[in-house]
This record gives C-alpha cells, sequence and structure tokens, in this order.
C-alpha cells in the first residue's frame, strides 16, 4: 500500500495533485522540487501504476515485488535502482532478521519500497522534514539518509551482537563447568547463524556503497560523495566486526569441542581407575570360587581374613596411585 506521498520544494513539504502523474509533472516544471512516494509491501496493481507513471525498469519492478534481493545497486536509463537489507536483533530471543528496501531515484521523484517492519522509512522522513537545508539536495539526500540509517543501525546491532557474544564466552569458559552442557554447542551454532544472517546484509553493501562514493553515477550529485564515502568507512567498520565475530565464535566453538574432549578423557580415567579397583576383588572371589579340591589354604583358621585384607590394601593401594596421578 502506499504509505506517503508528498512534494519536497527548496527541501519543505508542500501538497500535490493525488495523480502521480500530475505531481511528477508539477515537480519537474518547478525544477528545484520532488516527489516522494513511500510504499509498504506493495500488490502488483498498485505498483505497476507507479511503475508506469515513472518509467520504472522491468527487472527492478520485478525485483521490488518479489524482494528476496541482495543488497546491490543498478543504473537503468531513466533510474537509479538500490536495495538495502535493514536488519533487527531480538536479543530475547537471539535472533537477527533481515528485511529489505528498496529505492528508486531519478529526475526528480524518489520512490521507495518497502519488505517488513524494521525499515527506518518513518524516522528518515522526519528527520528530513526538520532539515530542510538537506533535504534541498533532492532525491540524493534521500538516498544517502537512508543509506546512513540503515549502516548506522547495522552498527548498533553489532554492539548488541558483541555483549552477547562476551556472556557466551563467559559461559563457555566457566570454571564451574557449565561450559560443558549439552546446550551450549546448540547455542554456539545458533549464534554463528545468527551472525551469517547478519554478514549477508552487510557484506553485499559494501560494493554499491563504494560506487556511490565514487564518481560518475547517474542521478546522484558530486557534492554527496564525501557523505556516501562516510557511509561506506561505517559500514567497513561493520564488516570488520561481523568478521571478527565470526571468527571469535570458530575459535571458541574449536575451544568448547576441545574441553568436551578433555572432560570425556577425564571420565574415561575415572570410569577405568574405578574398574580396575573393581577387578582385583572380582579377581580373588573368582579365583576362590572355582571350588577347587586341592587349595589348602581353605582349610587354614586366617585364610578368610587373610583374603580381606589383601583384596582391601590392594584397592587402597590402587586408589592411592591413581589419585596421585590425577585420575580421581
Amino acid at each position: 500500500m502506499i504509505v506517503d506521498c508528498a512534494i519536497y520544494q527548496d527541501g519543505r513539504r508542500t501538497e500535490g495533485p493525488g495523480d502521480f502523474s500530475e505531481a511528477l509533472a508539477q515537480a519537474r516544471r518547478s525544477g528545484d522540487a520532488f516527489l516522494w512516494i513511500g510504499l509498504h509491501e506493495p500488490t502488483e496493481e498498485e505498483f505497476g501504476r507507479v511503475s508506469q507513471d515513472f518509467g520504472l525498469h522491468p527487472l527492478a519492478v520485478e525485483d521490488a515485488l518479489r524482494a528476496h534481493q541482495r543488497p546491490k545497486l543498478e543504473v537503468y536509463d531513466d533510474s537509479l535502482f538500490a536495495v538495502l537489507k535493514p536488519v533487527v536483533y531480538e536479543p530475547h530471543h537471539d535472533t537477527v532478521s533481515a528485511d529489505e528496501l528498496m529505492i528508486f531515484i531519478g529526475d526528480s521523484f524518489v520512490v521507495t519500497v518497502r519488505h517488513g517492519e524494521s525499515a527506518p522509512l518513518a524516522d528518515v522522513r522526519s528527520r528530513l522534514e526538520a532539515e530542510p537545508e538537506i533535504l534541498a539536495h533532492g532525491p540524493t539526500a534521500v538516498l544517502y539518509a537512508i543509506s546512513d540509517a540503515v549502516v548506522d543501525h547495522y552498527i548498533d546491532v553489532a554492539g548488541e551482537l558483541q555483549v552477547d557474544l562476551e556472556e557466551l564466552e563467559t559461559e563457555v569458559f566457566a570454571p564451574s563447568g557449565s561450559g560443558g552442557s549439552s546446550n551450549t554447542a546448540a547455542s554456539i551454532y545458533t549464534f554463528k547463524r545468527q551472525v551469517l544472517e547478519f554478514r549477508r546484509a552487510t557484506g553485499p553493501l559494501t560494493a554499491p556503497m563504494t560506487r556511490l562514493a565514487g564518481a560518475g553515477v547517474p542521478f546522484v550529485h558530486q557534492e554527496a560523495q564525501p557523505f556516501f564515502r562516510d557511509v561506506a568507512d561505517h559500514l567497513t567498520r561493520v564488516n570488520e566486526q561481523v568478521e571478527g565475530l565470526d571468527r571469535l565464535l570458530s575459535d571458541i566453538l574449536s575451544a568448547h569441542l576441545a574441553q568436551m574432549g578433555v572432560r570425556q578423557n577425564d571420565d574415561m580415567r575415572k570410569i577405568s581407575a574405578w574398574a580396575a579397583m573393581a577387578a582385583v576383588p572380582t579377581m580373588v572371589a573368582g579365583i576362590y570360587g572355582m571350588n577347587f579340591d586341592h587349595m589348602p589354604e581353605l582349610h587354614w583358621a586366617w585364610t578368610y581374613p587373610s583374603v580381606i585384607l589383601f583384596m582391601t590394601v590392594a584397592v587402597l593401594g590402587l586408589h592411592r596411585l591413581f589419585k596421585r596421578r590425577g585420575w580421581l
């Protein structure tokens, strides 16, 4: 559906005709105005009217309707098409979800298509309307403001992931041994999956931001290059954080598996030690349980106490030996 539609002249919002074609024609006639239309998960019929009036490329229209696109930047004859993926991190459920945001900019118009609920378009529009000197730069200002808002939120999400990673690291390396719980490996894998989802949103966006920071991009003012370079720099910092998170998770998983192996070895040594101590009385009892006729010690008065004493001394000796070697 159409969320908002307005003409901006000299950076200030003005009321225009309800028809898209008339509103666009009015913005172009003024020379210093542009039309900004915001849509949220439009139907094919709704977006068909917009694309026809604005002359949007059919391939870009198809991408905007179907969503599930990677971040990218495409240049067509009459418009510039950009795809961004805003992300949301739910700390209570430890999940990262990515929505999609498509931006068309061209001659005196901006069309934004939002899929999902996390795109910061309402806040961006409100902030730009409060700063008309920025909005006066036209569609380029809208593209920069949206890109800056999305990337700045990436930084916030990366910080939240870093905090949760430190908590997970503390759990794995806890001296109490809680890091050996059966759920720890699953938690690490789940966290690694969320980092991968985050990486899918931030990594592919590097090339479009680098391109916008350079020269020769149609429909983008040359004066905006330093601002896009700033966004690209922030994005580079986010990607470095994501790579660091991924490496740390791999290291934590390796350390956890090593700890599990050490604990299993300790358990096996303990089991072996107790089995060895149990084997001595079992062996002695087995010998005297074979009912041989010629066993003179069976008729001695002190045979029973002697055998019990021998088994006790042997078990205590083995216990002391294993204790000194750290098996028990």
